[in-house]
């Protein structure tokens, strides 16, 4: 429209020579133009009329600006990085072996409290506190990460397909209820005693039921989305099962996801902890954050640092991966995007 009005008034303009024109003079000139010089058609583009006048939307990148907007969120989140850079990168460092104590018949390396030469103190053989503790925290960690990915891995699978199977559903509820009703602590002293201590059998231990909560959790979500308008539509269009679960269920789910991933990292933590408190979990080989809380604890009394420093970097550990966990889940809600 602005072309042809442009167009028209080019036309139709007054020059300094019609201004000592009479009227008729102008208007028998201007009906003398032919219309094809008066307009002209514009082409139909099928691309440019698909092109809809709204800002594009990125999810991933919305989940970044939505998170990086709290600079406690940051703050959080660069600290937790930091942390277990730490805890992977220093034991490489320090030589630290729970089998072999370096200052183990030195009397003057035993009990120093913390200072800037002894950053956590030493314990009761002479070590240094602060290479035991990480040690240990890199061990939990690396525990608690592989756990939880194979938790997470095999429950959304399970948990997806058997909230989408009504078929499956009915065994599936009944192994569900048996795993439920054993006692985790009953199966654990069993699976300890049975395959030993290490890694390996310490995270058996901890997924061998733990992935049923998990899959139960996503089946109860899958349940309550499978239903809905467009699911229906799509199922009456033909399309199958396993195109609905990947495309239409989980992508809808990942705020529900990241929510419980971020409970499950710190739960794990502690399930460590308990266990190797208890005497269940790695063995006197290994270090890690249970072990060590379990060996000093009979020191709380006199030399309380040996106890509550570890106690103390286990919850920020813990917490701070749960913070950053849910705010992360917040920010992949698509309802939290700007």
């Amino acid at each position: 429209m602005n072309y042809f009005k442009k167009h028209m008034f080019d036309k139709f303009s007054l020059s300094r020579d019609d201004f000592g024109k009479a009227p008729e003079e102008i208007t028998e000139e201007a009906a003398d133009i032919n219309e094809d010089e008066l307009f002209e058609f514009a082409e139909f583009d099928e691309k440019k009329s698909e092109i809809i006048a709204a800002p594009r939307y990125s999810y991933w990148k919305s989940v970044w600006k939505t998170f990086i907007s709290s600079k406690f969120t940051v703050f959080v989140a660069i600290f937790v990085i930091l942390i277990v850079l730490f805890s992977f990168i220093y034991p490489k460092f320090s030589d630290y072996d729970p089998m072999n104590a370096k200052h183990i018949n030195d009397a003057s390396h035993k009990y120093l409290r913390p200072s800037l030469e002894h950053i956590f103190g030493t314990d009761n053989i002479g070590e240094e506190v602060f290479d035991v503790v990480w040690a240990g925290a890199r061990n939990s960690l690396i525990i608690s990460l592989s756990a939880t990915a194979i938790d997470m891995i095999i429950g959304i699978i399970v948990g997806a397909i058997w909230g989408f199977s009504k078929k499956m559903d009915k065994w599936m509820i009944e192994i569900y209820n048996v795993i439920a009703n054993v006692p985790f602590l009953l199966l654990a002293m069993i699976l300890s005693y049975v395959l030993g201590a290490g890694f390996g059998p310490l995270i058996l231990t901890m997924t061998v039921t733990e992935w049923i909560f998990v899959a139960y959790f996503i089946r109860t979500q899958v349940m309550i989305i499978r239903d809905r308008e467009y699911n229906l539509a799509s199922k009456c269009l033909g399309t199958s099962s396993g195109v609905m679960i990947v495309k239409n269920i989980l992508p809808y789910m990942i705020s529900i996801i990241m929510t419980y991933i971020s409970r499950q990292v710190p739960m794990l933590i502690s399930y460590e902890v308990f266990l190797s408190y208890m005497g269940l979990g790695l063995g006197t080989q290994y270090a890690s954050l249970g072990r060590t809380i379990s060996s000093y604890k009979s020191y709380m009394m006199g030399y309380p640092h040996l106890f509550w420093i570890p106690v103390a970097v286990l919850a920020i550990i813990s917490i701070s991966l749960y913070i950053v966990g849910q705010k992360l889940a917040d920010a992949a809600d698509p309802r939290t995007h700007r």
